[in-house]
């Protein structure tokens, strides 16, 4: 590839994680006002090349003193010797855990996705959710707020909704 791809290459990738520090940054002037923050962008990602690439983030808002988190999602990864991007073939779907009186609630979107596609393993306070059909891949570790028998954990999904329901 001649320098001048890569150089587009890089400054389109890191022209998005550019954008997205600063989006980042912009994130807690929003939740002080309460204004509405939009960002979009697109980058080439090569001459010849097939690959796709899913990025994103979701932003999550605590009551009280919690604060600001910010949780990324995809394919799309920083390589961290090179420091170049990378598309993996395994997406990092949007994960939400909730903490109810009698069990804990995990919630991942997984589109294309039904219960017979799902994998999941457990050990000690470490669930990892494989899934896959057809060109479709996910895979995502989450840390449990304690340790849960395999037994004790009732899967659904319906639409791509897949829910995981621990039971203490």
């Amino acid at each position: 590839m001649s320098d001048e791809k890569k150089d587009k290459r890089r400054e389109g990738i890191e022209g998005i994680l550019g954008g997205l520090s600063e989006f980042v940054g912009k994130l807690s002037e929003l939740a002080e006002k309460g204004d509405e923050l939009s960002k979009t962008g697109q980058f080439q990602w090569g001459a010849g090349k097939d690959q796709k690439g899913v990025f994103g983030f979701s932003v999550k808002t605590g009551l009280g003193d919690q604060d600001i988190k910010v949780e990324p999602f995809g394919n799309i990864h920083r390589d961290e010797k090179s420091g170049q991007p990378i598309v993996e073939e395994n997406r990092e779907p949007i994960v939400d855990v909730f903490e109810e009186e009698d069990h804990t609630l995990i919630v991942a979107e997984m589109p294309g996705i039904s219960t017979a596609d799902v994998h999941f393993e457990v050990k000690d306070d470490l669930l990892t959710i494989h899934a896959k059909k057809g060109n479709k891949r996910y895979q995502k570790e989450i840390l449990l707020p304690r340790c849960y028998p395999k037994d004790k954990m009732q899967l659904s999904c319906n639409n791509g909704i897949l829910e995981i329901k621990c039971i203490m």
